[in-house]
């Protein structure tokens, strides 16, 4: 009578353990809410309202591994889908997130979370700086996760620049600043500074080169088959390096090669905006970088201004094929194109120092 009430006992706490993932399973990913591809427009002087954005659980890679993304059409930074993809990985062993989305909506963005798990929040990394991606991350340390990233990242953090009108900016809230660090490493390119093997799942944290910015993350979940590949790739408006933050279009190039190597052509992966891709859908990407630096690199070397170069409208052959390509869009990524075929200025600690075109 014991055993058999022992065991029972052992079938219900079973079934009360969120599923955990073994392997790639089928019908994943699940696209719930798909990204807005509209044109956007917005008006002058336009505000994000914070208020009216809602997060939710926007892809479902796994049965415990789960993409939020914000409210389409409201933030005009981002009017896909506000901010940047946060995932959070989940199950008896307690939470892994991946970014944290906006401050501004950080209590939506928990909320969310609790939606589908109420286990506490363990693990917090950051795959690059920007708010979008790191802007709660106080919020989400105060829930108990720790905070991990590259080095360079959390010294980013730390030396916020100065604002538009020349006043320092102010303190970052110690709290948001990631405490667990490592670095890139040219001849260990691919391999992961941080591997946790949690709720079925193994996760490995691998730094980038500098290409979005020089504090890059990518976070592979292997069993799921899974790579979130931040922001050096995008599908919804052109490329953007934080060259300013140590970024580079040629490191972005370096990037896409880097995928092509270490994921498999089943591999789904995750980018901080727009859809989800397949590796061979960053070729294009890759060409479209290649040949755009090559022309800039033309033109620039014929003596031709910035202002010459954007007026010969180079994007032309991919503006159909580009959602969300806006004049600003064009312009700042053949402006970052400009910027690095020539005099291109060194990262020092994390930071370049780059020509004010205005």
């Amino acid at each position: 009578m014991k055993r058999r009430a022992l065991s029972l006992l052992g079938v219900a706490a079973l079934a009360v353990i969120p599923r955990m993932v073994w392997a790639q399973e089928a019908g994943y990913p699940i696209t719930v809410i798909a990204p807005g591809r509209g044109p956007y427009t917005f008006p002058a002087g336009y505000q994000t309202p914070w208020d009216k954005i809602e997060i939710m659980v926007t892809e479902k890679m796994s049965p415990n591994l789960f993409v939020l993304h914000g409210s389409q059409g409201l933030d005009q930074g981002h009017p896909d889908a506000s901010g940047g993809r946060a995932i959070a990985l989940f199950g008896p062993e307690g939470v892994l997130m991946v970014d944290t989305q906006n401050r501004q909506v950080a209590e939506k963005t928990l909320k969310a979370l609790r939606g589908f798990s109420d286990a506490p929040i363990r693990v917090l990394v950051n795959t690059h700086v920007h708010s979008d991606h790191t802007g709660a991350n106080a919020f989400f340390a105060k829930q108990g996760a720790l905070i991990y990233s590259q080095e360079n990242l959390r010294n980013e953090m730390l030396r916020q620049p100065p604002r538009a009108n020349g006043q320092p900016a102010p303190a970052p809230d110690i709290a948001g600043i990631p405490l667990a660090t490592y670095n890139y490493h040219p001849a260990a390119s691919g391999q992961p500074a941080v591997t946790f093997n949690m709720n079925g799942e193994t996760v490995d944290f691998i730094p980038m080169m500098p290409s979005h910015t020089a504090g890059d993350t990518i976070v592979r979940f292997r069993k799921a088959n899974v790579i979130y590949i931040e922001d050096f790739y995008r599908n919804f408006g052109y490329p953007f390096a934080d060259q300013a933050n140590g970024g580079s279009i040629k490191g972005m190039l370096d990037a896409t090669d880097l995928i092509q190597k270490i994921a498999g052509p089943d591999t789904t992966l995750v980018p901080g905006h727009g859809t989800l891709v397949k590796k061979n859908d960053l070729l294009a990407y890759r060409a479209m970088l290649v040949a755009i630096l090559a022309k800039v690199k033309t033109l620039r070397d014929q003596g031709k201004s910035l202002k010459e170069v954007l007026a010969a409208n180079l994007t032309a052959p991919y503006d159909k094929a580009t959602q969300g390509d806006t004049q600003q869009s064009k312009d700042r990524f053949i402006t970052e194109v400009y910027d690095e075929v020539k005099d291109f200025p060194p990262v020092v600690d994390g930071k370049r120092k780059m020509p004010n075109h205005s």
